[in-house]
């Protein structure tokens, strides 16, 4: 996945004009390395952005100034408009190793018996997964099949993902951990719809009956 980028001297508010253009304001740093400010299409960052997530290794093709390998670190939105402003590009070490939080992705709920019936619910306990892998080498995903559950309890632990282990350590949370499980469906409880004729005699019956005029008259004697 590639990005075309241009150098930017524009900081600050001076980057709204660039905005109105379909640009986007951004930076790629990393440690021990000078922040460099870029400027970068919105529509491309987006799609790129929507199939790499900040997991996956993204070229930075900035004209006249080569090609950068970064992950997407920080995207900033506006405070009121759900509109990406900002966008962060970290450059790591490539032959270092680096720490990421990667996201679970369940499929096969809809081919679930259990769930199908509405026996059971799916419970996911963790939605994402910390590993620690050399920047080239960090999954972009952890897939869980939960067709094939077939009992309540049951479910899918660290230890039964499926990735690289020879490159890839899963260090939160640890092994034996479960991911998500089979849990019994709840039924609320709804209550019983009440008729109006049946509310307001359940009212005429625990208020107290006014006296008669003839027995209002007596105990005043």
């Amino acid at each position: 996945m590639e990005l075309i980028a241009q150098k930017r001297e524009k900081t600050g508010k001076a980057v709204k004009s660039l905005r109105f253009e379909g640009l986007l304001p951004a930076v790629i740093f990393g440690k021990g390395l000078e922040s460099l400010n870029i400027t970068i299409n919105k529509n491309d960052f987006v799609r790129v952005y929507n199939e790499a997530g900040e997991t996956t290794l993204i070229d930075v093709n900035i004209e006249g100034n080569g090609t950068e390998k970064v992950l997407v670190k920080e995207v900033t939105y506006h405070p009121v408009r759900d509109e990406i402003t900002h966008v962060g590009f970290y450059k790591p070490n490539l032959k270092e190793k680096t720490s990421a939080y990667i996201p679970v992705e369940v499929l096969g709920e809809e081919n679930n018996a259990l769930i199908k019936s509405g026996e059971a619910v799916l419970i996911t306990l963790y939605d994402e997964i910390e590993v620690e892998a050399l920047p080239m080498d960090l999954p972009h995903k952890f897939e869980i099949d939960v067709a094939t559950l077939s009992e309540i309890g049951s479910g899918i632990t660290v230890d039964q993902l499926n990735y690289d282990k020879s490159k890839v350590e899963i260090t939160d949370p640890e092994a034996g951990t479960m991911i998500i499980k089979l849990d019994y469906a709840v039924a609320l409880e709804t209550e019983e719809e009440v008729s109006e004729e049946e509310a307001l005699s359940k009212i005429e019956a625990t208020q107290e009956k006014k006296p008669e005029e003839g027995e209002e008259a007596a105990s005043k004697e």
